[in-house]
């Protein structure tokens, strides 16, 4: 299992983390160790002896050792085979997966069967000695996601996992082979002290990225800080998308995260101040929250950031360290549901490229921010679409519509991104425009001014809402990504 938690960090640099990787990792691995369980049986009955047990185990551990040796040759190789087809993630990261971990993982799969047939003495006893292994087994798995997921990976990184679970199986194979005799042992010491010696070659960065900076992974995304001229970027996983941007003495960005400025005026009254709260749940580096500061003065904002590892590069290379911002390093579902607090606006920016968690699109979940809006709030999420497939951007407004009056959508101008906006009071367009038009100042202004013509009330909802129990918002994304490089007729993605 802690083998398992790594491949999964392993190519998330290059291929991300979405189900369909997930799927890769999880099926190839279960299929190695069936083929290791059916070659560990036959093994077992031709030699059964603790010697050969020990000496695969030894193998086992040698050559998960060499995995982050050889990886990122390997990955990188995969990507570029792999780039320009449609199901390229899914097709390199299976090429991974076999060059890297069959060998290992078919190894580890011979030692199960192999214990239960050296603890079979007799008949009668069989089925308590396969229980005994197979509890053993359970429990070492337990242990073994523990402490890869809660306390190696995000301290020591992956690389180093995968060393401390390599010499973990070595020293356990050469104390069993000590036990049965020194001179079966010694071979496989230098087997240890080769791993080891191999450490001290340098690896370099986890995935080489011109510009980069900063490069970490933590519990829940590989973060890199990438320097671009005078712009400083997030990225993370596979680096598809940008987290949050910066650059010194500059507030627009020319992305998507300027439209969130246009929130405040689909409020249906007039009010002293645009807006005076803000919680931002995908606070990620703190590009909106520095935006909302530059353009409506020193407002209480809360960012919700459920990776701490995704803070830290925000205070250290975005200058996130607004005085009027508080830092809520939590889920931000989690967050909302434990809370009594209520803000003018909600933004929810938490993509895991390309895809919304499903969690943060449902109407359970529009109710919950409802219930966090002051008496005339807007809530606004931004959505992935192409140029011609808006069907994710239906399906979340859609959603909205059954728990919001009024639902608008705002396609951005250079970036293949929606802000859709639900208001808690019923509104008209007009109404917004009006309030829109009557901005001063080159922040708002110039953020109008690409919005003019671009925004839309939707009034006409599609499809069954997203809920808990049924929100597929990765095959809606699948469906659109599949469509846009075949350049297929476009049809409503959700039904």
């Amino acid at each position: 299992m802690g083998v398992e938690m790594c491949a999964s960090r392993l190519l998330a640099p290059y291929f991300g983390n979405s189900l369909p990787v997930w799927g890769v990792v999880i099926g190839l691995l279960l299929a190695y160790l069936a083929v290791g369980s059916a070659l560990g049986g036959r093994l077992a009955d031709r030699q059964p002896e603790a010697a050969l047990l020990y000496r695969t185990t030894a193998w086992a551990g040698f050559t998960i050792g060499l995995v982050p040796l050889v990886a990122q040759p390997i990955l990188r190789y995969a990507v570029a085979a792999f780039s320009h087809y449609r199901a390229g993630p899914v097709l390199g990261s299976l090429v991974g997966i076999l060059a890297l971990f069959a060998v290992p993982v078919v190894l580890l799969g011979c030692i199960s069967p192999f214990a239960v047939r050296l603890c079979v003495e007799r008949a009668s006893s069989s089925g308590h000695a396969a229980g005994r292994i197979y509890a053993l087994s359970t429990a070492g798995s337990l242990v073994g996601t523990f402490t890869t997921v809660f306390l190696l990976i995000p301290n020591v990184g992956t690389r180093r996992t995968i060393l401390t679970i390599s010499v973990s199986v070595l020293l356990i194979a050469i104390v069993g082979l000590f036990q049965d005799g020194r001179r079966k042992a010694f071979p496989h010491l230098l087997l240890l002290v080769a791993i080891l010696a191999l450490q001290f070659l340098p690896l370099g960065a986890i995935k080489r990225t011109e510009g980069l900076i900063h490069e970490t992974d933590s519990a829940y995304n590989y973060i890199q800080v990438i320097q671009q001229e005078e712009e400083t970027v997030l990225k993370l996983n596979e680096g598809e998308g940008i987290q949050s941007t910066y650059t010194p003495d500059k507030v627009l960005t020319g992305y998507f995260y300027d439209y969130f400025l246009l929130a405040p005026f689909f409020r249906r009254r007039e009010h002293h101040s645009p807006v005076d709260s803000l919680c931002v749940i995908g606070l990620a580096a703190g590009t909106t929250a520095r935006q909302y500061s530059a353009a409506f003065g020193f407002i209480r904002i809360d960012g919700v950031e459920i990776d701490p590892a995704v803070v830290d590069a925000g205070q250290r290379y975005f200058d996130m360290n607004l005085p009027n911002l508080e830092i809520i390093v939590e889920d931000g579902r989690y967050f909302l549901a434990h809370s009594q607090r209520q803000y003018d606006v909600i933004l929810v920016d938490a993509y895991n490229p390309p895809y919304i968690p499903f969690q943060l699109t449902t109407s359970e979940f529009f109710r919950e921010v409802k219930d966090h809006l002051t008496l005339d709030g807007v809530l606004a999420i931004n959505v992935a679409r192409t140029e011609t497939d808006h069907g994710l951007v239906n399906a979340v407004a859609s959603t909205l519509h059954t728990v919001y009056p009024s639902v608008y959508v705002v396609d951005t101008l250079a970036n293949l991104n929606s802000i859709v906006l639900a208001s808690r009071q019923p509104t008209t367009l007009h109404a917004v425009e009006g309030r829109l038009d009557g901005q001063s100042g080159p922040i708002l202004t110039d953020v109008v001014e690409r919005a003019t013509g671009r925004i839309r009330k939707f009034t006409e909802p599609t499809g069954e809402p997203l809920t808990d129990d049924r929100a597929p918002i990765e095959q809606m994304v699948h469906a659109m990504v599949w469509r846009y490089f075949l350049g297929e007729p476009i049809e409503e993605v959700y039904e």
